[in-house]
């Protein structure tokens, strides 16, 4: 019998079985970011990790690289949540959310189909033309108890995308690589909490939290990140 442990390595690794993953045919300049997705710990990504007892409601969300506008290069898709959510409410985040009962296991590949069912629902996009090549580390974020499967992709046969419900999304937008790694874009935010993270200022949003810091260590572990000024704060309000 497979352990739990064993098919999370598999998954990282591009190597499920059903070939739900593949590293074939992607751009060269997203080896790198292969690269940091097979060998990164969970506790070079964040400190807050799954609770041992495992207790917290497994989700996945997805990091979807596509190739950009001529002249643009690489860029991340982006939502921004509905002010009117209880949770997160109107902050920039990758498309994700909880998994159904229908996803699958959790520990096996139930993020996967999580990660691609829940971008199509939130920005309308066309999961054909999506190909995961990596998992991340499930990390955990504290305030909504949720154990994250960071799911990661190539958006190999781009498709229109927008809001589908505005209950739940605001916007939908995609960020150029370049303007994440662009040291002016580069800010860290100060929660009423106390707590600091790392933050982006780009396309009219504060990308922070969660997503900011994942962004933040892909950057790094990928070898993209640029010398950046750590100490340029933007306050977070109590409303955060």
């Amino acid at each position: 019998m497979t352990r739990a442990s064993d098919t999370q390595g598999h998954i990282r690794n591009g190597t499920l079985r059903n070939g739900t993953l593949s590293k074939e045919g992607l751009p060269g300049w997203l080896d790198p970011v292969v690269r940091a997705v097979e060998t990164v710990r969970p506790d070079q990504l964040s400190r807050f990790l799954p609770p041992e007892d495992g207790a917290g409601r497994q989700s996945a969300v997805l990091i979807l690289f596509g190739e950009g506008a001529a002249g643009v290069g690489p860029e991340l898709l982006l939502m921004e949540r509905a002010g009117s959510l209880r949770s997160h409410a109107g902050q920039p985040a990758f498309p994700g959310g909880a998994l159904d009962p229908d996803d699958g296991d959790p520990q096996g590949d139930g993020p996967l189909r999580a990660a691609l069912r829940e971008a199509e629902e939130e920005t309308g996009l066309d999961p054909a033309g999506v190909q995961l090549f990596g998992v991340l580390p499930k990390l955990y974020i504290p305030v909504s108890g949720f154990v994250v499967s960071p799911v990661l992709a190539w958006w190999r046969e781009p498709s229109p995308v927008g809001v589908v419900d505005p209950n739940e999304t605001a916007r939908v937008f995609t960020v150029p690589v370049a303007d994440l790694t662009d040291p002016a874009n580069r800010v860290t935010t100060i929660h009423p909490s106390g707590h600091r993270g790392p933050a982006f200022l780009v396309e009219s949003a504060l990308v922070w939290g969660f997503t900011a810091g994942i962004i933040d260590r892909l950057l790094h572990f990928a070898g993209w990140e640029r010398p950046w000024d750590r100490e340029k704060q933007v306050p977070l309000d109590w409303r955060s």
